[in-house]
């Protein structure tokens, strides 16, 4: 399954239609963010999954994590949601 990147400039409707997507084709869906800004959109982009989602029978809970992730051989930290219904 491919992670979904958000950073902070994404649009968290954009994002939310893709959480929404994921979840109705694989059941679970996962989130990744770094930074401050990024994780913000994250939250929201949930948030607005949750309402597209109830739509269709959908009740998700999300599961936050922190990860490494290397970049340009630097380790960072990002926050990972996992993302999967009820």
């Amino acid at each position: 399954m491919d992670i979904i990147k958000v950073s902070a400039r994404s649009r968290s409707t954009a994002v939310a239609g893709a959480i929404a997507g994921v979840i109705r084709e694989s059941g679970r869906a996962e989130v990744q963010a770094i930074g401050a800004g990024a994780v913000n959109q994250a939250t929201k982009a949930v948030a607005i999954a949750r309402g597209y989602l109830a739509l269709d029978g959908f009740d998700i809970i999300c599961i936050p994590s922190f990860t490494e992730v290397d970049i340009e051989g630097q380790e960072r930290t990002a926050l990972r949601i996992v993302v999967e219904p009820r």
